[in-house]
């Protein structure tokens, strides 16, 4: 008798390089299973990544049917409600993809051992890196702490062809029906979201359609152009990534079979992806707390006002507040703004770097737990390889040189929309009749810087003085 074989499905939403559905797909008959858990991870997906999970369920459920496939549905917990599906469909083999969020991966390694002690068969697959994130090692086997001598070492392996795309699933005839994707409530009570509609198309078609729009029209200019948020010389896959919806061997190969195309750039930001992981596998606590022990003693401030102002984008510096309400209205941030945002909250405002993590674990649609909690330790200079705790972002010379002409600003800070550029950058400096005839009111129309840089600069540096 042909096995059955249930296909856990995780961040993986595709059907191309999938190597546990193609193994499965291989040896017998095909359940792909995906169970929502928010009870098991490190960051339970905030309302910005349950609206892109909902949608990128609904496309990979219509991608298995043109393949006589389907998704199966449920909730709870995996460990519990996964051998029920065992049970139930008489399935002899359970396959999965990895996942390295440290409880997810301490969790199925307890599972695929109590699955095997009862007789079924349970192999797991490289599903979400270039390799296996302990696979790069220096040679007295520790991790590499150093981002440039990881990705020199990476460079030298092999990487695995992508798996082709699959063209039929053979699946078996089963009473049970599981539950329909509305029963997930992934999709918040009020539709707030319908600008991520009118930017973000989920998928696979979607996400290779943005592949290859990057490399024609944005991949030569990437390495010059990628710092500035309206130049558009990035490549908006990151969430499609977080998801599993194209696999990043796919993106990497497709790279390196490129003609006359500097590469190179690219490949190393989805270097810096393999080494986010490598570290997040090989020290779990740096979720919550800093990789450079001497931050242990660091003394963050509580500033609820501050808080409250960073994440409405409300700061009174320009491209702050731009960042913050790009990442509210879109569920994306530029990569460059990113590291303005984070610098200014945990360098002028001081407040703790985990809480601007887990703000942007629950804003962003592309949240990735490696990746962002590499950022924001980067940021904060307490992580490995970071940048130094003294290199404090001034977020008006970073406008002036990332946003010259105030584009970015003028399109999510419109209030500032008349300011002429030589003021859109710090509109406190702007004389009065410039305000005026801008329409801007400062203090009413938008607020004043609420700290200044310099004596923020100074306090921070002085804060880090007291830890070395």
């Amino acid at each position: 008798m042909e096995k059955s074989v249930i296909v856990l499905i995780r961040e993986d939403f595709r059907i191309d390089d999938h190597p546990a559905l193609y193994a499965a797909c291989r040896e017998g008959k095909v359940i792909p299973l995906y169970i929502l858990d928010e009870k098991t991870s490190s960051y339970p997906a905030g309302e910005a990544k349950k609206w892109w999970l909902h949608r990128n369920i609904e496309a990979f459920q219509c991608t298995l049917q043109s393949i006589n496939g389907r998704l199966w549905l449920d909730k709870g917990k995996v460990e519990e409600v996964l051998p029920e599906w065992v049970e139930k469909t008489n399935a002899s083999a359970v396959y999965w993809n990895r996942v390295y969020d440290p409880e997810i991966y301490e969790r199925d390694r307890i599972m695929a051992e109590s699955l095997s002690s009862q007789g079924i068969e349970v192999k797991t697959f490289e599903g979400t890196l270039l390799l296996p994130p302990w696979k790069i090692k220096k040679d007295d086997e520790t991790p590499y702490k150093v981002y440039s001598a990881f990705y020199r070492s990476l460079r030298k392996e092999e990487i695995p062809s992508p798996l082709p795309s699959l063209r039929h699933l053979e699946v078996p005839q089963l009473k049970e029906v599981g539950m329909f994707l509305e029963d997930l409530a992934l999709l918040p009570p009020i539709p707030w979201y319908h600008i991520m509609e009118s930017i973000w198309d989920p998928g696979e078609e979607a996400a290779f359609k943005r592949m290859k729009s990057f490399i024609k029209k944005s991949l030569h200019d990437y390495a010059e152009g990628r710092d500035f948020p309206c130049a558009g010389h990035y490549s908006t896959l990151s969430p499609y990534l977080a998801l599993g919806v194209i696999s990043v061997r796919r993106i990497f190969h497709t790279l390196i079979e490129m003609e006359n195309k500097p590469v190179e750039p690219f490949i190393k930001q989805l270097i810096w992806r393999e080494f986010s992981y490598a570290v997040l596998l090989h020290y779990p606590d740096s979720t919550s707390r800093p990789l450079n022990e001497k931050f242990e003693d660091f003394h963050w401030q509580t500033d609820e006002d501050g808080w409250e102002k960073w994440k409405q984008g409300k700061t009174g510096y320009p491209i702050v507040d731009a960042g913050m309400r790009e990442l509210w209205a879109t569920g994306f941030m530029h990569n460059r703004v990113r590291m303005i945002v984070a610098s200014f909250l945990t360098k002028h405002l001081l407040i703790p770097w985990q809480k601007g993590a887990e703000w942007f674990l629950d804003t962003l649609i592309d949240a990735d737990l490696a990746n962002n909690t590499m950022g924001w330790q980067w940021v904060a200079g307490s992580g490995f390889d970071a940048a130094p705790y003294f290199r404090i972002f001034n977020p008006t010379l970073q406008s002036e040189k990332f946003d010259e002409d105030g584009a970015y600003i003028r399109m999510w800070v419109p209030e500032l929309s008349q300011l002429p550029n030589r003021y859109i950058h710090k509109p406190s400096d702007a004389p009065g009749e410039i305000l005026k005839k801008a329409n801007v009111h400062l203090g009413v129309d938008y607020p004043y810087p609420i700290i200044d840089h310099k004596a923020a600069r100074r306090r921070a540096l002085e804060q880090y003085e007291e830890i070395k």
